[in-house]
C-alpha cells in the first residue's frame, strides 16, 4: 500500500516518516478535518504473539497520552489525541518543522550561548512538568526539537511517568539512554525530578564539550557502569555556564538544584544578567524609592510559580543609600528603553507596539500608571475576574486585550516571566507604552492548541486606529491563560 494512500480514521493522511525510536515511528501527516499538519507517533508493539506484552504496550501508549496531555507549555510538544487503529495505538501530536538537537550537534558543535538558549527553553517546560508531578525520564538531545526559528521543544514523554503511578516497564528494563542517565538511575533506583535535572545537565554538557560527561563506549553496559559511579570529567568549554552545569551534574541528587531553579538561572544567563540584589526595604514613608526589576523567572504549568525576587531600594536617612538608588535608576533607564525607541522596534514591546496610523502626532496623553501595591506584579494568581470564561487559548488572548486598558496591574500579571524577560518588560515600560492608547481589542484569526494568530486593533488617545496581525503562544497556569511569546505575522 502506498504511503500517500494510508489514512488513520479516515481523517489523518500519512505523508512521510520523520523520525522514530524504541517505541515507534513518527510520521508527518495531514489532518484533513482541521486542514493542518500534525505529527503522528505509531507505536511499535512487541513481536512474538505475547498478548500480555501487546496489551502492556497499548497501556503505555494510553498512559503516555494522558501524562503528556497534562502539560500545555510553549516549549513542550502537545499531544492532541490517542487512537487505536490497525490494532495498535497512534498518538496525534503537534507538528514542529525542526531537527532534533542531536542532529544539530552532529552537524556543528553548539556555542555556550546556544546551549544556554536551548537549555532555558527546555528547562521551562520540564519545570512545568515537574510542577504537575511528571518526570520525563529520558531527557537527551534526540528528544529535543529545534525549530527553524530557534524555537525549542521537549518531546517524547513516552517513558515518563507521574510520581505515584504504577510502573509499567518490564522488570529489569532500563528506561533511558546510559550516556544521559543520572547515577542513581544507572544504579537501578527510580527516576525522579533530580534525575531529569542531571539528564538536562548531561545534554548541555554534550552540547558545549562535544562528548558525554561519562565519555564514550561501544558497550552500553560499560557506559552504564561508568554512569553508576557518578564520576564525570569536569567541563572545560562551558564558560559562564560552568557553575550551574557542575551543580546539575552533582553525583548526589540532593546537591542538584531543582528544575525551577535551573530554569531561572538559565533565563538570567540568557538575558545576560545576574540575579537582582534584594536590599532591605524601609517604611513606606521613605522620601525616595526606585524599583529594581525582578530576577527573571520561567513560567510553570498548573500553578503559577512563586515569581521573581524583588527588592525595593528605599532611601531613608543615609546619603549613601540615596546614591545607590540614583545609580540603579539611571542604569535601568539606560538598559530598558521604552518600546518606542529603535531597540524596541527590532524587539516588539508589550504584546507588540502598534504601527503608527498616521505621520501626524497625537496629543500627548497623561501617563498611565501601575498602583504602588503592584509596582512589581508577582505572577502568582493573576487577579482578573473574567478569566473563568477563557476555555481556550484564543479566548484567553481575547480577554487579555479586551480587559487591558484601565486594568494594567492584572494585565501585566498575565504575561509570563519568559515574555517579560524576552521583551525587556517592566511595569514602567508597560505602563508607558499602553498610555498611548484608549482602547485595544483582539480578533482571533486562527487557533492551534496553545498557538493563536490574531488581528489586533489599536485606538490611540488621539483617535487614530491601526491594526496588525501577530502570532502568540499561551500557557495555562492555575486556570488562567498567560501570554508567553509573540511574533509579527
Amino acid at each position: 500500500m502506498l504511503v500517500e494512500s494510508r489514512r488513520i480514521r479516515d481523517r489523518y493522511r500519512l505523508l512521510e516518516p520523520i523520525g522514530g525510536g524504541a517505541m515507534g515511528t513518527v510520521w508527518r501527516a495531514h489532518d484533513e478535518r482541521l486542514d493542518r499538519t500534525v505529527a503522528i507517533k505509531e507505536l511499535l508493539l512487541p513481536f512474538g504473539g505475547d498478548e500480555q506484552r501487546t496489551e502492556d504496550a497499548k497501556n503505555r501508549a494510553m498512559r503516555e497520552a494522558r501524562i503528556a496531555a497534562r502539560l500545555q507549555h510553549s516549549h513542550a510538544i502537545t499531544v492532541f489525541a490517542v487512537l487505536d487503529e490497525e490494532d495498535r495505538p497512534w498518538l496525534i501530536m503537534e507538528y514542529l518543522a525542526s531537527k532534533s538537537f542531536a542532529i544539530v550537534l552532529h552537524e556543528k558543535p553548539a556555542s555556550v550561548d546556544t546551549a544556554i538558549d536551548v537549555g532555558a527553553q527546555v528547562s521551562s517546560a520540564l519545570a512545568a512538568a515537574h510542577r504537575v508531578g511528571i518526570v520525563h525520564r529520558d531527557v537527551k538531545p534526540a528528544n529535543i526539537l529545534v525549530g527553524e526559528d530557534g524555537t525549542t521543544k521537549i518531546t517524547d514523554f513516552g517513558i515518563s511517568r507521574a510520581i505515584g503511578d504504577v510502573k509499567l516497564t518490564a522488570t529489569g528494563e532500563i528506561a533511558g539512554t546510559p550516556a544521559y542517565l543520572a547515577p542513581e538511575v544507572a544504579r537501578g533506583e527510580d527516576a525522579d525530578f533530580a534525575s531529569d535535572v542531571f539528564s538536562l545537565g548531561a545534554t548541555l554538557y554534550v552540547a558545549v564539550e562535544g562528548k558525554p560527561p561519562y565519555g564514550t563506549a561501544d558497550n552500553p553496559i560499560a557506559l552504564l557502569y561508568r554512569a553508576s559511579s557518578g564520576e564525570i570529567a569536569p567541563p572545560e568549554k562551558a564558560g559562564r555556564l560552568t557553575p550551574l552545569l557542575t551543580r546539575m551534574l552533582a553525583a548526589d541528587s540532593a546537591d542538584r538544584p531543582s528544575m525551577a531553579e535551573v530554569a531561572r538561572e538559565l533565563a538570567a544567563l540568557k538575558a545576560g544578567d545576574a540575579p537582582a540584589p534584594t536590599l532591605p526595604a524601609a517604611s513606606a514613608a521613605g522620601p525616595v524609592a526606585a524599583t529594581v526589576p525582578a530576577a527573571p523567572t520561567v513560567p510553570e504549568v498548573a500553578e503559577v510559580s512563586a515569581g521573581g525576587r524583588r527588592g525595593l531600594v528605599v532611601v531613608g536617612a543615609g546619603a549613601a543609600l540615596l546614591c545607590i538608588a540614583v545609580v540603579v535608576a539611571i542604569l535601568l533607564v539606560v538598559r530598558q528603553r521604552p518600546p518606542q525607541d529603535e531597540a524596541a522596534q527590532n524587539n516588539p514591546g508589550p504584546l507588540a507596539a502598534a504601527p503608527a496610523a498616521s505621520s501626524q502626532p497625537s496629543p500627548s496623553p497623561a501617563p498611565a500608571t501601575l498602583t504602588p501595591s503592584s509596582a512589581v506584579p508577582t505572577p502568582t494568581k493573576p487577579t482578573v475576574s473574567t478569566v473563568a470564561s477563557a476555555k481556550t487559548a484564543g479566548d484567553g488572548l481575547t480577554e487579555y486585550y479586551n480587559n487591558l486598558i484601565g486594568n494594567l496591574n492584572a494585565s501585566f500579571a498575565r504575561l509570563t516571566s519568559n515574555f517579560k524577560v524576552t521583551h525587556g518588560q517592566t511595569p514602567q515600560t508597560y505602563a508607558s507604552f499602553w498610555g498611548q492608547y484608549r482602547s485595544v481589542s483582539a480578533q482571533v484569526v486562527s487557533e492551534n492548541g496553545n498557538t493563536v494568530t490574531a488581528k489586533i486593533t489599536y485606538v490611540a488617545t488621539g483617535g487614530k486606529t491601526s491594526t496588525e496581525q501577530n502570532t502568540y503562544t499561551l500557557i495555562q497556569e492555575g486556570g488562567t491563560w498567560l501570554v508567553d511569546t509573540q511574533r509579527r505575522g
